[in-house]
């Protein structure tokens, strides 16, 4: 059985910040971001705008430029940042692609079960903050999710 499923941003926005927490002061450009979490450099631009927005990390530009780790996102907890991140309504999509909804939607006890269950995973990761998702040694290449 598959666990819940991080959206693929929300993923590229962890991993940006864990990379930046592991390289307290220093400032890294995207495309080395990229590079080093194994995620498109697009993908990455689009996370640190997001990131950048929330004031969980600092964006210098020009030559020298590059992204830094700030207080805020060292302390910014992982369960409030993917419920923020997390657009969906629903766990689980009760229309089809025609536009069908279920025929068992007015009586359906799962969809409120399936986001109970989302709360309380999130809940469980808002007792984590950045800072306590790893140090210098956190670079492990996981792969990139299949985007849909």
């Amino acid at each position: 059985m598959r666990g819940v499923k991080l959206s693929a941003f929300a993923d590229v926005c962890l991993r940006t910040l864990m990379l930046l927490g592991s390289r307290q002061g220093q400032q890294l450009t995207s495309r080395e971001i990229a590079e080093q979490i194994g995620v498109p450099y697009n993908h990455v631009a689009k996370a640190v705008l997001e990131l950048r927005n929330r004031r969980a990390i600092d964006v210098t530009r020009g030559r020298h430029g590059g992204s830094q780790i700030t207080a805020t996102g060292l302390q910014l907890s992982v369960g409030t940042l993917l419920r923020e991140l997390d657009v969906r309504d629903d766990v689980v999509d009760c229309v089809s692609e025609a536009g069908v909804a279920c025929p068992l939607l007015a009586q359906c006890r799962l969809r409120s079960a399936l986001r109970r269950a989302r709360e309380a995973f999130y809940a469980e990761l808002d007792q984590l903050r950045v800072e306590d998702l790893g140090g210098p040694e956190a670079s492990v290449l996981l792969p990139f999710p299949v985007l849909r």
